[in-house]
């Protein structure tokens, strides 16, 4: 396994707020717009340097998404910002109706997902965002994994057209990736080269798969794993090259098992490639108040689990 370096722990939403400010800089027609947690999403810089172009909307995120959707008809890319569970599951039905069919270029950007918000509980976890946000048509949805990839995802949807959901999160997690690397949308990034079976990880949980691939290296499994941070549109070819090869599939995510990640690579694979599969995620339960790492361990979706995973899809080739 290849040698992998962290460069610093830091918080994937400071990656967004320093992609924000940078977009800023850049281009005149990115505007923000925030629901009355500016600090929580890092969206400081971008205020204090843009005030004309920041609007607080205050506890009003219906409206927000309705102002973002109108600001796209002036040619202005708008990104909103406030936690997951409210950037999806409060105004879905404005985000369905006003931002989804109508094709609007508005970047829906959520901090806090998962069970990592740790100790606000199980009303703030949402665990279900990544599926109601990739069954709409027309969305495009990114989980990236580290501050690095979120600054760079950041500025990368500033230049896609139509409409992004894009999902980062609370804790300071280590920062792999390349600092000046070129994000891709739809692209998945190869982390390690191996042959007995493909780990597919996203988000917080792509460290994870490194860590169980350390681990399975000294058992003599020889992992490999992909970070797939665009979960829709999938890299269909990444994905049933790597499988065809290893001929078994662990995907692991911070999110449910119903409509997840591992949702679509099996999917996939039952139409193109049928392969055993084992998913780590959430099953079918709702989030607790705790530290974020003492929950993935409840949860079972921490380094050891998808150790477990691995010997346990292995043993079904």
């Amino acid at each position: 396994m290849k040698h992998i370096k962290i460069q610093n722990e830091k918080d994937t939403r400071s990656g967004f707020g320093a992609g924000l400010a940078e977009l800023g800089r850049k281009n005149p027609n990115v505007v923000a717009l925030c629901a009355d947690l500016t600090g929580s999403l890092k969206m400081n810089e971008f205020k204090d340097e843009n005030p004309h172009r920041f609007f607080q909307v205050g506890i009003a995120e219906a409206n927000m998404i309705g102002l973002a959707a109108g600001l796209t008809i002036g040619g202005k890319i708008p990104f909103t910002g406030t936690f997951a569970v409210f950037s999806t599951g409060r105004v879905y039905d404005q985000i369905r109706q006003s931002v989804a069919y109508s094709n609007k270029n508005v970047k829906i950007c959520a901090s806090h997902a998962g069970l990592t918000l740790g100790e606000d509980g199980a009303t703030h976890q949402i665990l279900e965002d990544i599926g109601m946000m990739k069954m709409l048509p027309n969305m495009t949805v990114i989980c990236p994994c580290d501050y690095n990839q979120t600054k760079a995802a950041t500025i990368a949807i500033a230049e896609h057209q139509g409409p992004v959901y894009l999902r980062f999160g609370r804790p300071k997690v280590p920062n792999f990736t390349d600092e000046n690397q070129k994000f891709v949308i739809g692209k998945a990034d190869l982390i390690n080269e191996g042959k007995d079976v493909t780990i597919i990880a996203t988000g917080h949980l792509v460290w994870k798969a490194i860590e169980a691939g350390r681990i399975l290296l000294e058992k003599g499994i020889n992992p490999e794993i992909i970070n797939i941070h665009t979960i829709k549109p999938l890299d269909k070819k990444a994905v049933l090259d790597s499988v065809r090869k290893t001929k078994c599939v662990v995907t692991a995510e911070e999110h449910m098992m119903n409509g997840g990640l591992g949702d679509s690579i099996a999917q996939l694979l039952g139409a193109e490639m049928p392969t055993p599969i084992e998913m780590v995620a959430v099953n079918d339960k709702f989030g607790q108040s705790g530290k974020g790492e003492d929950l993935l361990t409840k949860y079972n979706i921490n380094t050891p689990d998808i150790v477990k995973a691995v010997e346990k899809v292995i043993a079904r080739k």
